[in-house]
């Protein structure tokens, strides 16, 4: 055969065999896509977007809402050269009415979205309130090209009061949207606070219109019509006595709980310095944001949850019922304490230089002895007491409904080895025994602890009081076992000798109506050489190297109804720079209805109310 002949045949074959397979994936395998793209031109779903839900607090006053206003979109195609002049126009009329409105801002923000495929109206301007745009509403309803629609916006009417427990929402990143149908579509999320641990809730669910169109999206037919879906929920916080906190706390930083002993409901939490919720809404600025995280007070951070402190002596309760729960010692044995604990070659000091002579566990919690911890440490060992540390809370989370919680540190042989491939050392036990060290916990740690010695059970703590008025109910947790229940009234009579025993170390700075108990702790910011700690006092020290103050109580005494815990960052000691704050506390407790007058006890509040003849009120402490 000629060789030009069968060189036609093979292009004429290869020529064929490409046509067929060509034919055989448009017609074949392209099927489903052009299938799909034809449903696209016939079928039109338009999501109903809902109102993000009200957060309130246990009184009905409103803590976040979603202020409502107008969004602006143009129709497309306007960018083209044939409507250019339009487009200009259109965008002028609105900045005639909007003066502030970016011009070159929202041109931008058209071009981006306008494609000759897209035949939906594109948002321009996302939020007008109502009372600007309500104003001009006509004249922009009339406009042709011109798409008014109602949106909201959330607003924060307390501002900066809670704001490390209400959080606040903000843009939604590429993150936040891939499992978040609402997200994606709304653009805001839930960032910090119950704003995000209840984001999915009170973001509610989308709703859905789906339309036959024509190729113009000119709707034919509505072939499903569901209304979007919004949540309330209520929180346990009252914001009479929230207010009360930030007044009391003045410019001191720290953290304050104030929390049901029985329930767990949170009454009242602060972590200071606070700030102003409304400045996140359409984003803070760079400046700003690195001035907050740079602030050394740290005004970002939630202590609540999220602030990491040695306990210092108010975790000494802790410590003595396990030290009563190995065996080894029991609450009438007395270690001497004579000012000092010689370890080795080191010296480990008492507070009290004079030292405390003869001590019980009663008399060491009420004078929070050091050397009486120091030898029940030696006897009982760091692992027995670890155990029951964490068993007790610490070194995990409560389970409170706020994002990020911190589970702190128990230290012990295992963890040290672990972090730092080093063995452990006898002075790291008499260390942890008193709250120094690598021993981290976080403030709502030590407050449901303290309710757990209060009460029996340990509470989960939570915010979240009701959904839609529907009461939601968080459980109890048996901690103790049986040996431990027994000796509680042994830890809560040294509680009570704190703050009612005239050498309680919390004493004469107990100004509270009703009989409360507690412990106070001082944790070291800065190693002070044993040394130097008798000649070095905490006015002698620069601010940020002053100890935290520690001041962790239950209250009635007689009926343990609630706990509050504070922690005031370089505050010196617990009892001076807490005592007042706390006692101020119980008294608008009282005050507000949620202790009842019966419990009165101090002499002070008695003689007040003998001289009104009456027990039926409670003097106001500002």
């Amino acid at each position: 055969m000629n060789k030009r002949i069968k060189i036609v045949i093979i292009l004429f074959t290869l020529f064929w065999i490409i046509l067929l397979s060509r034919i055989y994936f448009l017609s074949i395998k392209s099927n489903k896509y052009y299938e799909e793209l034809a449903q696209e031109n016939i079928i039109n779903t338009e999501y109903l977007l809902p109102t993000r839900g009200e957060i309130r607090d246990r009184k009905g006053s409103l803590l976040a809402i979603s202020k409502l206003g107008f969004s602006i979109s143009l129709k497309p195609h306007l960018g083209n050269k044939r409507n250019s002049k339009i487009l200009k126009s259109d965008l002028q009329y609105i900045h005639t009415y909007f003066p502030k409105t970016d011009i070159l801002k929202i041109t931008n923000v058209y071009h981006k979205k306008d494609s000759p495929y897209n035949h939906k109206p594109i948002k321009i301007i996302p939020f007008i309130p109502y009372k600007k745009m309500i104003l001009h509403f006509v004249k922009f309803a009339r406009h042709k090209n011109i798409i008014i629609e109602p949106v909201s916006k959330r607003y924060y009417p307390y501002e900066d009061i809670a704001s490390h427990i209400i959080g606040y929402v903000a843009k939604a990143n590429s993150k936040d949207i891939q499992d978040d149908k609402v997200a994606k579509r709304i653009g805001i999320t839930g960032k910090s606070g119950i704003e995000k641990y209840y984001n999915n809730l009170l973001e509610g669910k989308l709703g859905e219109q789906i339309h036959k169109v024509t190729a113009s999206n000119k709707i034919i037919d509505t072939l499903v019509d569901t209304e979007p879906v919004s949540n309330d929920i209520q929180l346990t916080i009252d914001m009479r006595l929230q207010k009360y906190l930030g007044f009391l706390f003045g410019v001191q930083n720290g953290a304050i709980i104030v929390m049901n002993a029985k329930t767990g409901a949170i009454l009242a939490a602060g972590s200071y310095p606070t700030y102003n919720l409304n400045d996140f809404i359409q984003g803070i600025s760079q400046t700003q944001w690195k001035g907050m995280i740079q602030n050394l007070d740290h005004p970002f951070t939630n202590k609540v949850t999220r602030g990491l402190y040695p306990p210092g002596s108010s975790t000494k309760p802790a410590m003595g019922l396990s030290f009563l729960n190995s065996g080894l010692i029991n609450e009438n044995e007395k270690f001497l304490c004579s000012g000092v604990l010689q370890l080795g070659n080191r010296k480990f000091r008492c507070w009290n230089q004079w030292g405390h002579g003869a001590t019980d566990l009663t008399k060491a919690i009420r004078e929070s002895c050091d050397v009486y911890f120091y030898k029940g440490g030696l006897r009982v060992g760091i692992d027995k007491i670890s155990t029951d540390l964490k068993r007790y809370g610490f070194g995990k989370k409560t389970g409170v409904d706020l994002p990020g919680e911190f589970i702190g540190t128990v230290p012990n042989r295992n963890w040290k080895i672990a972090k730092f491939g080093e063995a452990w050392y006898r002075g790291e036990t008499l260390n942890t025994v008193i709250g120094q060290g690598n021993f981290l916990v976080t403030p709502l740690q030590v407050a449901m602890f303290t309710a757990a010695i209060a009460t029996g059970k340990e509470p989960i703590p939570h915010f979240l009081q009701s959904i839609n008025h529907k009461k939601v109910t968080f459980n109890t947790v048996n901690i103790f076992n049986k040996f431990e229940k027994t000796k509680l009234p042994v830890i809560r009579e040294g509680m009570y000798e704190v703050c009612n025993h005239k050498k309680g170390t919390a004493y004469k700075h107990n100004i509270s109506a009703i009989t409360m108990a507690g412990k106070t702790g001082t944790s070291q910011v800065i190693g002070i050489p044993q040394e130097e700690k008798k000649r070095m006092s905490e006015n002698e020290l620069k601010f940020y190297q002053k100890s935290h103050a520690w001041f962790t109580t239950f209250a009635p005494y007689e009926n343990p109804q609630y706990v509050i815990t504070a922690l005031i960052e370089h505050g010196g000691h617990g009892g001076q720079a807490a005592g007042e704050i706390v006692s101020n506390i119980y008294n608008k407790l009282v005050e507000l209805g949620y202790i009842n007058k019966k419990y009165i006890t101090h002499p002070k509040f008695l003689l007040s109310e003998d001289k009104n003849n009456s027990k039926s009120s409670v003097p106001k402490l500002n």
